[in-house]
């Protein structure tokens, strides 16, 4: 497999914390963001939407090439078992796929690199204002992510289980996936994330293991 990323992706990151904790190897392929390099037309025929991540499945018709960081996760779960990263039963694969929405769809989007480059340029932001917006809405999703993992917690202890070691139970999931790029990223932006502290909890728990380290944007090949 190959997969086209960027060190600094948090969708690409996603991608590589999952590829790692199935034990999966790839080829390193690097599409420098910053300098445009989604924009050729080379990358552009292997993703016309010019984005990242992209993983080229060898082996499949036209190698398959798979975009869009959530797909690829459900897809290699679906083809490498194990570890499963979603759970056997379909109310545990629900709210694994509610957290890591809670990331991929509600903060993301609206902060990722085209976007903070929109309002820098045409709409003429500063860099603490965009700063500013980067950092109240990734706060916003990031208490409504507390939030769950509160709620969760209550369920368990009712249930008479002890608490979740990660987003969802005893193992790293899809969330824990998407919920460390997160906060990875948002430290280049200044965040100290304050009133999380199971989020924070989890993090660092996702922190202490080989395939979340691995991953970091410092340790690819292309970090600056």
């Amino acid at each position: 497999m190959k997969l086209y990323n960027y060190f600094r992706s948090g969708t690409s990151f996603r991608v590589r914390i999952a590829l790692n904790l199935k034990g999966l190897s790839y080829d390193y392929i690097p599409v420098h963001l910053a300098k445009g390099g989604q924009h050729s037309d080379a990358y552009r025929a292997i993703s016309p939407d010019g984005l990242v991540p992209v993983l080229d499945v060898e082996g499949q018709p036209d190698h398959a090439l798979l975009s869009q960081s959530m797909a690829i996760i459900e897809y290699l779960d679906e083809t490498h078992p194990e570890p499963p990263l979603l759970p056997r039963d379909p109310l545990g694969r629900a709210r694994v796929r509610a957290l890591a929405q809670t990331i991929a769809c509600e903060i993301h989007p609206i902060n990722n690199l085209r976007i903070l480059k929109y309002l820098a340029g045409p709409l003429g932001l500063s860099e603490a204002q965009r700063t500013a917006w980067y950092n109240h809405w990734v706060m916003e999703g990031l208490r409504a992510y507390e939030r769950r993992l509160q709620d969760l917690a209550q369920e368990r202890a009712r249930l008479g289980l002890p608490p979740s070691v990660y987003s969802y139970g005893d193992t790293p999931t899809l969330a824990d996936c998407c919920l460390v790029p997160q906060i990875v990223n948002g430290r280049r932006f200044g965040l100290e994330y304050e009133g999380i502290p199971l989020t924070m909890a989890v993090f660092e728990r996702c922190m202490q293991l080989d395939a979340f380290q691995r991953a970091h944007p410092s340790r690819c090949p292309d970090a600056e």
